[in-house]
């Protein structure tokens, strides 16, 4: 027989139940940091911050400045808070709809667990001092453009979700302003390879939304949010899009070749990026001709993970292939 004692089996699921019981759980401030987190949209605040630093890089190399250091912490702290503050307004606006979404319902203002007037004075707050810090450290046009943006995401963007899926398309403009606005904070003007970072911009979100739009498309139709995969649910319209931005990407992406930003080396990594970037959008095609919802949401999920990764080796290629005051070698 065995010498455990038997007394030890049925010991085991109170000792279970007891640490559960015990178990440390999130206090009030760690609950606090985690709203505010959610508030700011520190994921998606970051991208911005990012892309932000890629234009302020490039914009500083073509004024051939030896320390490339000087204003960029000052620049992407303003523009973080710029964007902090505009992605606090949109959940404050948007709060009904992010209730009836399952991704969306935890948010502290959609949940209840902030209040509105909280909200609001957050995002307000992190807007006013962002465009007084980016006053102070930069130049009237960036904090000109920052406003813009701002303005252009939360009060023309957001409420035309819920009228048009030509929302999605008005939607890329404040979300492509990053690099312009690191550009700007770094040379005080807009010139065409600022131009040319904006399109690169612009253009990479169409497959990436459209991989959204096809996985979260029960929960855009249940919040009333007029994506293409809800008013056009048999995929066609969804897969077209991002097919014809996926293609025009990789012309786009080779913008800073012919302005001279780069040369050979970076033309030839920024073709290989485009065709890896398009090959996945046409594996989504498949979404068509799917089998089942899983295998349907896979293909999305891929194509998202991929365009998440190809926008910062774009840019990092750009970076590291960049020639200084434009002189391609």
């Amino acid at each position: 027989m065995s010498s455990i004692p038997q007394t030890a089996v049925p010991l085991a699921a109170p000792a279970i139940d007891e640490a559960r019981v015990h178990a440390p759980r999130p206090g009030a401030t760690a609950t606090l940091i985690q709203d505010f987190r959610e508030l700011f949209k520190v994921r998606v605040t970051g991208m911005v911050v990012i892309t932000g630093w890629a234009g302020f890089y490039l914009g500083s190399m073509q004024s051939g400045i030896s320390s490339l250091q000087r204003g960029l912490l000052d620049t992407l702290f303003g523009i973080g808070l710029v964007s902090a503050g505009a992605a606090a307004l949109n959940q404050a606006l948007e709060r009904t709809t992010d209730a009836r979404m399952i991704r969306t319902a935890d948010r502290p203002i959609a949940s209840g667990r902030m209040p509105l007037a909280a909200g609001i004075l957050a995002g307000l707050g992190a807007l006013a001092l962002g465009a007084v810090w980016l006053l102070l450290h930069t130049n009237l046009l960036t904090v000109a453009l920052s406003l813009l943006t701002a303005f252009t995401y939360v009060a023309v963007y957001t409420p035309l979700k819920r009228v048009t899926t030509m929302a999605t398309f008005i939607g890329a403009f404040p979300g492509a302003m990053g690099p312009l606005l690191g550009w700007t904070a770094a040379r005080g003007r807009i010139e065409w390879p600022a131009v040319a970072l904006f399109a690169i911009l612009f253009v990479w979100q169409f497959p990436h939304f459209m991989a959204i739009a096809w996985l979260y498309r029960d929960d855009y139709a249940r919040a009333g949010i007029r994506m293409l995969p809800v008013v056009q649910p048999d995929g066609l319209s969804t897969v077209v899009e991002a097919l014809f931005y996926a293609a025009v990407m990789i012309p786009v992406s080779l913008i800073p070749s012919w302005l001279g930003m780069a040369g050979i080396t970076y033309t030839v990594l920024a073709a290989a990026l485009g065709l890896f970037y398009l090959a996945y959008t046409i594996r989504f095609a498949r979404i068509l001709r799917s089998r089942s919802a899983t295998e349907s949401r896979m293909l999305a999920r891929d194509l998202l993970k991929v365009s998440v990764i190809y926008l910062p080796l774009l840019l990092t290629t750009l970076m590291l292939c960049a020639t200084a005051k434009g002189q391609a070698s």
